[in-house]
């Protein structure tokens, strides 16, 4: 998944960073709301994580102009706010989840992939796709039985495709999945990643539509 991460706490900020990206996940890192709204101008983000008290306003009055300008982008929030009202405040605000800081990082981790799987129309883990059984939660493939490695890269295209069944992704669409800002892209990337994952899975998993893009096959 593409990550927005809203944290103005360097330390917690550089933690969940670099926790969500060794999950296989492409993270930006921004530490002001307008940052924040620049970045979702840029590209179609699969997941916010955002705190409350920011150095340029409050997240609750972020989120609630977002939900009213019809972003239904997901958002977890991370705050120090632990009150019962400030909970209430932020799920009314249109959060999906709230975590209080300190929170451990593998329950952000367990939270994280519950609500990816309720946004993706999967709220059961584990899907079969002819002879692949697929584990949503623990991020592991079987073909046939027998397990399959998938390096991380390789997982998140594989999941942008779960997510959107049926739907043709563009070269650009999954380049935006699998990188952040800072990354260099190669031109060939998507195709090489593509190419494993037919290796791994089977050639048919993922069907090229020439000149337009790659969408998830029909098994």
């Amino acid at each position: 998944m593409r990550v927005l991460l809203v944290e103005d706490e360097a330390g917690l900020g550089a933690a969940v960073r670099d926790h969500v990206a060794a999950e296989g996940h492409s993270v930006d890192w921004v530490r002001r709301l307008d940052e924040a709204a620049e970045h979702i101008r840029a590209v179609p983000y699969d997941l916010v994580l955002l705190d409350l008290l920011l150095p340029d306003g409050r997240g609750i009055d972020f989120l609630r102009r977002r939900r009213q300008a019809g972003d239904a982008t997901p958002v977890i929030i991370l705050t120090a706010l632990d009150r019962i009202s400030d909970r209430i405040a932020g799920l009314d605000a249109g959060a999906d989840d709230y975590l209080v800081k300190p929170f451990d990082l593998s329950e952000l981790s367990a939270r994280l992939k519950a609500v990816a799987r309720r946004y993706s129309g999967n709220p059961n883990p584990l899907l079969v796709l002819g002879d692949l059984s697929i584990d949503l939660a623990a991020r592991a493939v079987t073909r046939d039985g027998r397990p399959v490695p998938l390096t991380a890269r390789e997982w998140i295209l594989l999941e942008a495709f779960l997510q959107r069944p049926g739907a043709l992704l563009s070269k650009d669409q999954l380049e935006q999945h699998l990188y952040s800002f800072a990354a260099e892209i190669e031109s060939n990337t998507i195709e090489v990643h593509v190419s494993r994952l037919r290796k791994k899975l089977g050639a048919d998993i993922v069907e090229t539509v020439r000149g337009m893009g790659y969408r998830l096959g029909r098994r």
